[in-house]
């Protein structure tokens, strides 16, 4: 299974990497992982949105089911996230993951994506999204492979 984590902008402040780096070197051995940071638009509001979203969409294969990451989505238990994962690499589906930028994701995105996911009701800058996102899915696969880091 690969994995693949889209998100729009950088991390300039260098709080998040390591941490995003770990989890992504602890799921190397069950996973392929490639964190791909896509460039900002320069526009705003809804035109940015919509250039991002294209820049987001583009970057997916036909074998990807998309899961986009938005605070309306739907909330899932670390559990019910295993559950949902461990069923896409069961089809031999590979996914990937959408964080948008300031503006959020395009309607495009959510539009495409087989699961609209809400890390938490509150807003998270994007950058800790992707490490809190990282974390669940190792969590994720801990659960599935019955290791016991999640307790």
């Amino acid at each position: 299974m690969k994995l693949t984590v889209l998100s729009v902008g950088r991390d300039r402040s260098g709080l998040f990497a390591p941490g995003v780096e770990e989890y992504a070197q602890r799921l190397s051995h069950v996973a392929k992982v490639a964190l791909v940071e896509l460039t900002e638009s320069r526009a705003s509001g809804e035109k940015a949105k919509g250039e991002e979203g294209q820049a987001l969409l583009a970057k997916l294969s036909p074998r990807d089911v998309l899961v986009a990451l938005d605070e309306r989505g739907k909330a899932l238990s670390s559990v019910d996230f295993a559950a949902w994962l461990g069923r896409q690499a069961d089809t031999g589906r590979d996914v990937a993951f959408a964080i948008g930028g300031d503006e959020g994701l395009s309607d495009a995105v959510r539009a495409k994506a087989g699961l609209v996911l809400s890390l938490s009701a509150m807003t998270l800058p994007h950058r800790l999204a992707r490490l809190v996102l990282l974390e669940q899915v190792y969590r994720a696969f801990t659960i599935l492979r019955r290791e016991p880091y999640h307790k």
